[in-house]
């Protein structure tokens, strides 16, 4: 029976098998679908689908440099365990170098890692020989004159809990790293004012209005006070407007222009954020598995 793509495509679905073992397995049995998907279960290699639906809320942030581009990437596994995995490790940094050459994350897991498979074949073969789900969340790049980074919570050289990659036009590696590290502990929402969700801004305003309405203050008066608190919340969250963590009397921006140096973009990347982590208590897992 000839073996097409349509139908190894349908068996890597099933099985969540990589593309070359899933043919193999259609060879091995003249291409009948429920015998292929036993026959890999035989080697071991059709455990990720199992695995799959489990979430994956630990891993590792790497970031990889090159020159004017940096780029962060952040893939998941189910423990913190996994994480100090050697293996695991070895791989997340194959794949941040190969998000070096690729625009997102669906040509991220196309890209070829050494040996000649894919990211998605590499991460499916890794869930069936270390048994979590595993998966290329996300990415993102920055661009300029110099780009810096920094990880944070260092599991090994270039990947931990917190990734940054930081911009300049101007300065040196140094100074942006002081500043990706300021970042990496201030937490900033955006670059500026500009660049910040309007309706972020929208939402803290309106917080401030019902605040300052509360005094019972004269109009004139609560125009003015929320005036204030929205300046004081921009320089809060905007890293431009932020207290420089390595000199408290200056800005952030301030700084930079004292080194000579123009921040143009910067990534803060951070394990698991975002993801809602699924808990239960310890006597309701016992009990679902009581009752099988």
């Amino acid at each position: 029976m000839a073996i097409t793509a349509a139908l190894v495509k349908e068996l890597r679905e099933m099985t969540a098998a990589g593309m070359m073992d899933a043919k193999k397995a259609l060879v091995e049995t003249d291409g009948d679908m429920e015998a292929a998907v036993d026959w890999l279960r035989t080697k071991g290699l059709a455990k990720a689908a199992k695995k799959s639906g489990r979430t994956a809320a630990e891993g590792l942030v790497a970031v990889s440099v090159d020159g004017g581009k940096g780029v962060a990437v952040e893939v998941n596994s189910e423990t913190d365990f996994v994480a100090k995995n050697a293996e695991f490790q070895e791989m997340v940094g194959g794949i941040a170098k190969a998000a070096l050459g690729v625009a997102d994350v669906e040509a991220l897991t196309a890209a070829d890692l050494l040996g000649g498979k894919s990211v998605a074949d590499t991460i499916t073969d890794k869930i069936a020989t270390i048994g979590e789900n595993m998966s290329v969340r996300r990415m993102a790049s920055v661009e300029g004159d110099v780009v810096a980074a920094y990880v944070h919570n260092a599991a090994t050289a270039g990947m931990g809990q917190i990734g940054v990659l930081v911009a300049l036009k101007g300065g040196d590696e140094a100074f942006g790293k002081q500043i990706a590290m300021h970042i990496a502990a201030a937490n900033p929402q955006s670059l500026g004012e500009a660049d910040l969700d309007p309706a972020v801004v929208e939402k803290e305003r309106q917080v401030q209005i019902d605040i300052a309405k509360e005094s019972g203050k004269p109009d004139a008066v609560i125009e003015k006070m929320i005036v204030g608190r929205m300046k004081k919340f921009l320089a809060e969250v905007t890293l431009l407007g932020q207290q420089f963590v390595m000199d408290t009397d200056k800005t952030v921006e301030q700084a930079a222009k004292d080194a000579g140096a123009e921040i143009v973009g910067f990534v803060r990347m951070q394990v698991g954020e975002g993801i809602e982590k699924k808990e239960e208590d310890f006597a309701a897992e016992v009990a679902k598995a009581v009752q099988g």
